[in-house]
């Protein structure tokens, strides 16, 4: 199974200037925690609800001005839609990261790949249950 066929498809970016309140009621309305951001339909960070959080409101920023540039993570994890589930459990093991983003071969972002993702795959239930594991005992990493 490749990556495209285990991605969720449906992914929606935001621009770098899109104001943080409304990131934050976008991933309302999806029921999402995160969003990729994108400009000139490239993918040049993530912005998630730890991010608004952690970097906007304990830092005390003023979320009426604030943009998502101004919070987003620029070290995105991604992956190419034609690795196989098990090269992207074993990226995301490696990277202890919960999510990543899939990039076609000319890098526009075209879905995304989470830990459930990877557990509905059902080919090698031993591999996958130990790689949901690894990943969800890793420890958090800070925004």
């Amino acid at each position: 199974m490749q990556a495209k066929e285990l991605m969720t498809a449906d992914v929606e970016c935001i621009p770098p200037g899109m104001l943080v309140r409304d990131a934050a009621l976008k991933m309302r309305f999806l029921d999402v925690g995160f969003l990729p951001v994108c400009e000139n339909d490239r993918l040049i960070g993530t912005l998630t609800d730890r991010d608004i959080v952690l970097r906007g409101v304990a830092d005390g920023r003023d979320l009426k001005e604030c943009k998502a540039r101004d919070l987003m993570t620029a070290d995105v994890f991604w992956c190419y839609d034609d690795l196989t589930a098990e090269e992207v459990a074993e990226f995301m093991a490696s990277r202890e990261v919960r999510r990543v983003l899939v990039l076609d071969r000319n890098k526009k972002l075209v879905g995304v790949i989470s830990i459930g993702d990877l557990a509905k795959r059902g080919d090698d239930e031993q591999k996958t249950g130990e790689t949901i594991k690894e990943i969800a005992e890793a420890p958090r990493q800070a925004a």
